[in-house]
């Protein structure tokens, strides 16, 4: 096995820690209320995924179904999700979000894009944008393989 080198280690620890970083801030910006980043999750699949079952978010989110139960139950307290019967198998309920989640989700992408525009126009140079995106295509392919 081929030995890491210095630089790699840097870029790996730094990224790590600058990628927190940003992952706080924009949840300070975002405004989601009182959820917890687990349900904030759940709701961010619903929104990407669309209706789906208990089980199927559980293994999504890599918990036991027992964990997403109560993670559902708070989530449906804020009226934030609704549960339908299962075209296909009416013994199975599908996992949906409400209008309201929809217009939170919404509003709060809305702000977070905002935030960052917003500071990226005020703070950095058009070079220093130039060089964000390209880090970002970096960062992006480091993600894909």
């Amino acid at each position: 096995m081929t030995e890491i080198p210095a630089s790699a280690v840097r870029a790996a620890t730094e990224l790590r820690a600058v990628v927190s970083r940003l992952r706080r801030r924009l949840r300070e910006v975002a405004d989601i209320g009182d959820l917890t980043p687990s349900q904030a999750s759940v709701l961010s699949r619903l929104d990407q995924s669309g209706p789906v079952s208990a089980s199927d978010l559980a293994a999504a989110e890599r918990v036991r179904p027992q964990s997403m139960a109560a993670t559902l139950a708070a989530i449906e307290q804020h009226g934030l999700i609704r549960r339908d019967p299962d075209p296909a198998d009416g013994r199975r309920q599908l996992i949906s979000l409400t209008g309201t989640a929809q217009e939170t989700i919404a509003g709060s992408r809305r702000a977070r894009t905002e935030w960052l525009a917003r500071t990226l126009a005020d703070d950095f140079t058009e070079a220093e944008r130039q060089t964000v995106l390209a880090g970002l295509a970096l960062m992006d392919r480091l993600v894909r393989e």
